[in-house]
């Protein structure tokens, strides 16, 4: 079977995928070919004679040079061996878990401020008033970059975070131009912490570079900018997401407004059921044997993350459930192996406090029209989603 994933209406949640699921655990594609059950997947992703596929992203959507492919080939998500492993431990220490957690209390004070901007109207436009500044003022927590300043680096991040969507050829001038732009704001930081170093993650990295020369001042700026757009893009269209998913099970919407306990279980759901990232890319080093099928060198295979996350094969109720989290599968949509997402506790910790409050601000929350949503395919998400709910005293 084919699934033309390159098809700005195709959507990777639908029932032609799962058709496809039951037929065989692979298929092929606009991008190569999907794996689309979990078995197969979990075992691909851990597979060392596999590397990260994101490399040849522009090159397959024909962007052959330019600004945009040249940072595109050196950020962390297209890099493998040595230079990935050394980057990726020189970034390790910002994302542990203690460190995270000790700005959770700044991530609930955030969420509460932007819940009370809208809680008494009973609208909402959620990712404009929730989910963007949100993920945008975590972020700018998160890299020491002054908070008020999170609606520029946020418009930024929406331009550059078209990179990982199918339609990067026609929007390559929005994304060049925010690249540009976000590469100067970041240039600028690494100068302020080089003259007046502080205690954040910028200021780390300068002395990394300074030192000893671990980190180079392009690759610095480099992976800033890849962190800044793909820590704020995948947040925001991922809150967008998980509402969705949630307000078409009003019984799990409410269970989770009167849990809060529960929000981490909802994080884990959502992303199962409908991550942003919609698949995880790999490419065959070597020709090989996998699960019985031949790959030449240079193969390109695609984890299609909803397919694997819902294979009745390994979840057998695959609907939401937020008191069942615990027993699934872990879900893929981080992936998983040496590029398993770097920023990932970041993530679940943030989710996991705003959606509880989200559903306790609106419980009886319900879309108010269609919103606008970027193809179920690349990586995916609301543009705007628009909900009404009883408005509450505040």
């Amino acid at each position: 079977m084919f699934l033309d994933l390159a098809d700005p209406a195709f959507d990777t949640t639908s029932e032609q995928v799962h058709e496809a699921r039951e037929a065989d655990w692979l298929a092929r594609t606009s991008y190569g070919f999907a794996v689309l059950r979990y078995e197969e997947a979990n075992a691909l992703l851990t597979d060392r004679r596999f590397r990260q596929g994101n490399a040849r992203w522009p090159e397959q959507n024909g962007v052959t040079g330019g600004p945009f492919l040249d940072w595109w080939q050196r950020v962390l998500l297209s890099l493998d061996g040595d230079d990935h492993a050394r980057l990726r431990r020189l970034l390790m220490p910002a994302f542990k878990r203690q460190a995270i957690l000790a700005m959770q209390p700044r991530f609930v004070e955030i969420a509460e401020d932007l819940v009370a901007g809208f809680a008494g109207r009973g609208r909402v436009e959620l990712i404009a008033d929730f989910a963007e500044p949100y993920s945008a003022r975590i972020l700018c927590l998160l890299l020491g970059l002054p908070e008020e300043e999170w609606e520029q680096v946020a418009h930024w991040a929406d331009d550059l975070g078209r990179s990982f969507g199918i339609a990067v050829a026609q929007d390559l001038p929005l994304i060049e131009a925010a690249l540009e732009g976000l590469t100067g704001y970041v240039e600028a930081a690494v100068d302020d912490r080089v003259a007046h170093p502080r205690e954040d993650l910028v200021s780390t990295l300068v002395q990394a570079h300074a030192e000893d020369g671990r980190l180079t001042r392009d690759e610095l700026v480099v992976g800033l900018v890849f962190l800044a757009f793909a820590g704020m893009e995948t947040t925001r269209n991922q809150i967008g997401l998980a509402v969705q998913t949630l307000l078409r099970d009003p019984d799990q919407w409410r269970l989770l407004a009167e849990r809060p306990d529960l929000g981490e279980a909802a994080v884990e759901e959502v992303m199962r059921v409908n991550p942003t990232v919609t698949w995880v890319t790999r490419e065959a080093t070597v020709d090989l044997e996998f699960r019985g099928v031949h790959f030449p060198a240079g193969s390109i295979l695609q984890v299609l993350s909803h397919s694997a996350g819902t294979d009745p094969r390994a979840v057998p109720e695959p609907a939401v459930d937020l008191t069942a989290a615990r027993e699934r599968a872990p879900h893929l949509g981080f992936g998983k192996g040496v590029h398993h997402c770097l920023g990932h506790f970041v993530a679940r910790t943030d989710m996991a406090v705003a959606l509880p409050m989200l559903a306790r601000a609106m419980p009886d929350a319900v879309p108010d029209g269609p919103g606008e949503w970027l193809p179920v395919s690349g990586n995916t998400g609301a543009l705007s989603f628009p909900i009404r709910f009883s408005a509450t005293a505040r």
